[in-house]
């Protein structure tokens, strides 16, 4: 049986093996949220990379840009790290080319994974159902906070071993236990769960608190973005073509 463990920071994926394992990367607040939503908005490609200039080279040759740094949005690019700017018509059949503090470098680190998939509790069932239907160990890499663990991402985590475990996968690690334990303790109210939590403080700090209501909703989007040729493209485009 395929069995399902946890990542909680890109500073420990050196610690895996991820031949042959399906990657979820995941950062809730909200890089993953983010490229989730622009894919249902009928984005074609996602380009994730780790620094600003490399994001503002991509906007030379045609691609949009988005670009965050602690929570704030870069200057000089079209869009930041909030999942509401990418509700507009533009983002149709756009490719974008993105880069934050924590996501984009969590889906880098994991390029020699059999399968990239990016992971938000906005699009959790499509996330397991490809899973199981993928019958390969899993690994969710929790993006953090600048090589920290952090809450919201352990959370969802844990949302995915819970509903894998019931699909007949097994434990790989007390990780993975120690994550399915704080998604039962949160799940009633995550956003009360994770009001203690620093990003979310931080997020509050900035005036963005709508932004966490939204990433914290389940299954908004059947939408699932996988890494192919460089990129990301939705393997659902279909649904919202």
């Amino acid at each position: 049986m395929p069995s399902i463990d946890v990542c909680f920071s890109p500073e420990l994926i050196h610690l895996f093996d991820l031949k042959g394992k399906a990657v979820v990367a995941v950062d809730i607040l909200r890089a993953s949220s983010t490229m989730v939503t622009a894919f249902a908005h009928g984005a074609a490609n996602i380009i994730p990379v780790t620094q600003l200039e490399e994001c503002r080279n991509f906007g030379q040759k045609g691609c949009m840009t988005a670009a965050e740094r602690d929570g704030i949005k870069a200057e000089g690019f079209d869009f930041g790290n909030s999942p509401f700017s990418y509700m507009i018509p533009e983002v149709k059949g756009s490719t974008i080319a993105i880069t934050t503090t924590n996501g984009t470098r969590a889906i880098r680190l994991s390029e020699a994974a059999e399968e990239i998939i990016i992971g938000a509790f906005l699009n959790l069932e499509a996330v397991v159902n490809h899973l199981a239907e993928l019958q390969l160990d899993v690994l969710v890499v929790c993006a953090g906070w600048k090589g920290m663990f952090n809450l919201e991402d352990s959370l969802y985590a844990g949302a995915v071993a819970e509903q894998l475990l019931q699909r007949q996968f097994t434990s790989a690690s007390d990780a993975t236990l120690g994550a399915l334990h704080l998604y039962e303790n949160a799940k009633a109210d995550l956003y009360q769960y994770l009001q203690a939590s620093s990003h979310v403080q931080r997020m509050q700090r900035l005036e963005i608190t709508k932004d966490i209501h939204f990433c914290l909703q389940h299954n908004k989007y059947d939408v699932l973005p996988v890494w192919q040729n460089d990129r990301l493209v939705n393997l659902k485009a279909e649904t919202y073509a």
